[in-house]
């Protein structure tokens, strides 16, 4: 079993940061992804960005490049997520997540565990 325990969320103005935390413990996959997604009231959950343990590859959707930060700590096996030039239309629960094995990062198929969530709010 993997824990997964995100924090960091809030309410901001737009153009604000925020930063998001994923504290990963219990049987940790040291091959696959770490990701963050997020999902919007009446929307399917979407990619935002992933990175691998080992390497430290990552991966952005467009709507976050240039904004939005995705690194890792693997002493802590904490993974974070640096939200800048944030826009009303990020507003959204994110969610962490751990996959298995490498590949198909931006696809929720390729996670077995997720965390329970944390709010951002973006004001206008």
């Amino acid at each position: 079993q993997v824990q997964l325990v995100e924090s960091g969320g809030g309410l901001v103005q737009a153009g604000g940061s925020l930063r998001l935390s994923c504290a990963a413990s219990g049987r940790t996959f040291s091959t696959g992804p770490m990701g963050w997604f997020r999902q919007a009231p009446g929307k399917e959950r979407e990619f935002v960005a992933a990175i691998y343990w080992s390497g430290g590859n990552t991966y952005d959707a467009d709507s976050v490049k240039g904004r939005f930060t995705i690194s890792r700590d693997n002493a802590k096996n904490t993974v974070y997520l640096q939200m800048n030039s944030l826009k009303p239309e990020d507003t959204a629960i994110y969610y962490c997540a751990a996959g298995p094995t490498y590949g198909n990062a931006d696809l929720p198929r390729a996670y077995n565990y997720w965390g329970q969530g944390t709010q951002v709010t973006v004001s206008s």
